[in-house]
């Protein structure tokens, strides 16, 4: 809301670009591009809902138990599984569906809470930019009026860059 009011005050005062006759079609084009990410959140929060109602976070931490034992494997195990949930849900319904989950079996196999939540949300991050949900590159697509196919080969090597450093974490802990 201060972003938008500033921004107002700044184009309408300061920079004098903002005309009245403007407004009409700027509040327009915000409007639909807030509806695309927030059809997308609901879109995951249905999803988030389908996915608890069927035990599937019981299933998992019962998936991941074998892994204890190394705790390498685990992490690795792990990161993959929020890599293809990130893909399908957005930040905050992986947050608090997964949390709950995983912070037991990471803490039963010894791992380091913080460590665990260093890497988690640096793999919540590549999920806001991973089809077909990626909210981040929704909302760039939506602003720069490109295709989803354009933009994620734009950010194709950030990505590539983000999993390399996620893994280079996972393998070599004590770099955090």
């Amino acid at each position: 809301m201060v972003a938008a009011v500033y921004s107002f005050v700044v184009g309408m005062f300061i920079y004098r670009e903002l005309k009245l006759r403007d407004l009409y079609a700027l509040v327009l084009s915000a409007g639909k591009t807030t509806a695309v990410v927030m059809f997308l959140v609901a879109a995951a929060m249905v999803s988030a809902w389908l996915i608890t109602v069927a035990n599937i976070p019981t299933e998992v931490a019962n998936l991941l138990e074998p892994f204890q034992g190394n705790k390498t494997l685990l992490m690795f195990v792990i990161m993959v599984l929020i890599v293809v949930v990130g893909t399908a849900l957005d930040f905050t319904p992986t947050v608090l569906i997964l949390t709950p989950v995983l912070m037991p079996v990471v803490l039963k196999a010894g791992i380091d809470p913080v460590y665990f939540g260093v890497l988690f949300i640096m793999n919540n991050a590549i999920g806001l930019i991973t089809p077909p949900v990626g909210t981040v590159l929704n909302v760039v697509c939506g602003v720069a009026k490109i295709t989803m196919d354009d933009a994620f080969k734009g950010v194709m090597p950030f990505f590539l860059a983000q999993l390399a450093v996620l893994f280079l974490l996972v393998f070599f802990p004590e770099i955090v």
